[in-house]
């Protein structure tokens, strides 16, 4: 038995693994975004898109995992989360070289649709995975990650309908303002690469970082029972 811990407090990340057969524990990190971005791109001004989002699920996934270790128990139902696997997860849609994130309002919304209709992006999903369990249940203490990028062609939309869709919320709270398992699903024509991970969490690289320090999928699928998310960012 293998407990994945995830920390995220996105819904449709949670669903998506809910979905595979695997039901997380949830400890929502509380690191500093643009803290963390401004520190690596001290250090390295080129930074990619497909590293910052690694750069980032990295810091939640290490923060999240420091907690565990000092005795934080998450908000499981028994009270207790279990030392085991934290993955972490960013996600960022890069147009034209330009990362874009979630937008500020409605209106940032708007203008972003304008610029991207009928276009094509990349959305980066960073993932990171660091193994807290004991050394006696098989732990390695690694921590590692890969992200995952899929081009997404996006549905050449009047103004009436980035409007509609606006209005809806949902652009709001997403990276790149857009989402294909919702609302927005309708407005994307066609994917190139993983559609997991445009969701933001992709399984077949998730199945491959775990293959990396020999946990089996499976593991996952028969370990893990049902938790509550409770955000703290």
């Amino acid at each position: 038995m293998t407990r994945l811990v995830l920390a995220s407090q996105s819904p449709a990340r949670l669903s998506t693994l809910r979905s595979a057969g695997v039901d997380p524990g949830v400890l929502v990190s509380g690191v500093d975004e643009d803290a963390v971005l401004a520190a690596a791109r001290e250090r390295y001004p080129d930074l990619p898109p497909s590293d910052a989002v690694l750069t980032l699920a990295q810091a939640k996934a290490e923060e999240v995992a420091h907690r565990l270790e000092d005795g934080d128990s998450g908000h499981d139902q028994d009270g207790a989360t279990p030392a085991g696997l934290v993955l972490g997860c960013d996600s960022m849609l890069e147009i034209d070289g330009e990362v874009v994130g979630k937008p500020a309002d409605a209106d940032e919304a708007r203008e972003r649709w304008r610029a991207m209709r009928g276009r094509s992006g990349v959305l980066h999903s960073g993932h990171w995975l660091v193994d807290t369990r004991d050394p006696d249940d098989g732990g390695t203490g690694a921590t590692l990650g890969a992200t995952s990028s899929t081009t997404v062609w996006f549905a050449d939309l009047d103004d009436d309908e980035i409007d509609a869709y606006v209005a809806t919320g949902e652009p709001l709270h997403v990276a790149g303002a857009f989402t294909i398992d919702g609302l927005g699903g309708p407005y994307v024509d066609r994917l190139e690469g993983d559609h997991h991970g445009v969701v933001g969490v992709s399984l077949p690289l998730l199945r491959a970082l775990l293959a990396e320090i020999e946990v089996p999928w499976r593991t996952l699928r028969d370990g893990n029972r049902t938790g509550t998310s409770t955000s703290t960012a």
